[in-house]
């Protein structure tokens, strides 16, 4: 369940510590946990509780993985939920990392898909002259890989977006095509149902908190939130491409379908002709003028096939042939 527990201390890169010593190391005037878990068990956030002094209400929200996305405000520290994303083959797979942050620690809480943070870790130990900022510099970092993720999966479902639109660019109508397309559309919307509540988180992060998130970082959560409501709008975007490549394939197969019935339509109005005249023939009257004269049949059969003609011509010039 523990991933990483890590205290950082002023010129230090972060040291190891054990969860039975952090309610001693938190004392320190300039020192602060960062925990990383991955799953843990109600016994084990107990225990949690009772070394940061949690509320009961975040630590149970903690333990469900189906929260949705939000910041709330428990006494002095802050409980954030965010949704994560992880791309699999042709699935999108969603989880979720929940965030305690303090004074004094930032607990990160991972639950379902999810890329490992060790990253992140480094990328904070490296940046000495933020990690004087206490816990605000890795929640920012971890904020900024999360979103990196999205912004990194909607240039993937992008370039399939592209690919979609050609298939559908035809005349032809295609069921597993129109399947896909359906498919990625829910895709879309999950990214776009991730990144949009993290404007808010963000937004809120930058306006209120001033005691956990101090002013000279709240450029970087800013830049966080641009970059949430980039994937947002990307994300919009290509649904309603995919909307209006859907429409235009049901355009196109309708034509087609169209053009179809013309000439079908066509075809039956010059059988109309000989259909009615040897119709006639077939009828058993006995004072029929035409029975009797030499010139009768070859001049019906003429007459027939001049008419048949003639609308034919009619027809091929007014595009139904």
């Amino acid at each position: 369940m523990i991933v990483s527990s890590r205290v950082y201390r002023p010129g230090s890169a972060g040291e190891e510590v054990d969860v039975e010593d952090i309610s001693e190391v938190i004392k320190e005037p300039e020192a602060f946990i960062w925990l990383g878990l991955w799953q843990p068990d109600a016994e084990f956030m107990a225990k949690i509780k009772e070394e940061f002094g949690l509320h009961e209400l975040a630590v149970e929200d903690a333990l469900n993985a189906h929260q949705r996305p939000k910041i709330e405000h428990y006494g002095d520290s802050l409980f954030i939920v965010v949704k994560t994303v992880c791309a699999k083959d042709d699935s999108c797979e969603l989880g979720e990392t929940h965030f305690f942050v303090g004074k004094k620690f930032l607990i990160s809480i991972r639950h379902g898909a999810s890329e490992s943070y060790t990253p992140v870790r480094q990328r904070a130990s490296e940046n000495p002259a933020l990690l004087k900022f206490g816990p605000a510099w890795p929640l920012y970092c971890l904020l900024d890989f999360i979103v990196d993720r999205y912004a990194a999966l909607s240039t993937s479902l992008n370039e399939r977006v592209g690919q979609m639109e050609n298939e559908l660019f035809t005349s032809e109508f295609d069921r597993k095509s129109v399947q896909s397309v359906y498919t990625m559309r829910r895709h879309l919307l999950s990214l776009r149902n991730a990144a949009q509540p993290v404007e808010e988180i963000c937004n809120q992060l930058i306006h209120l908190h001033e005691d956990l998130i101090p002013r000279p970082l709240r450029a970087y959560i800013r830049d966080v939130q641009d970059h949430a409501r980039h994937v947002v709008t990307d994300a919009e975007d290509m649904r309603e491409m995919l909307t209006s490549a859907m429409q235009v394939n049901l355009a196109l197969v309708t034509v087609q379908q169209n053009e179809v019935v013309k000439k079908l339509a066509g075809w039956g109005a010059i059988l109309v002709i000989p259909t009615v005249v040897f119709s006639m023939y077939g009828m058993n009257f006995e004072h029929m003028p035409e029975l009797k004269s030499l010139y009768g049949y070859p001049l019906a059969v003429g007459l027939t096939l001049v008419a048949c003609g003639g609308l034919w011509a009619r027809l091929r010039r007014s595009g139904w042939l």
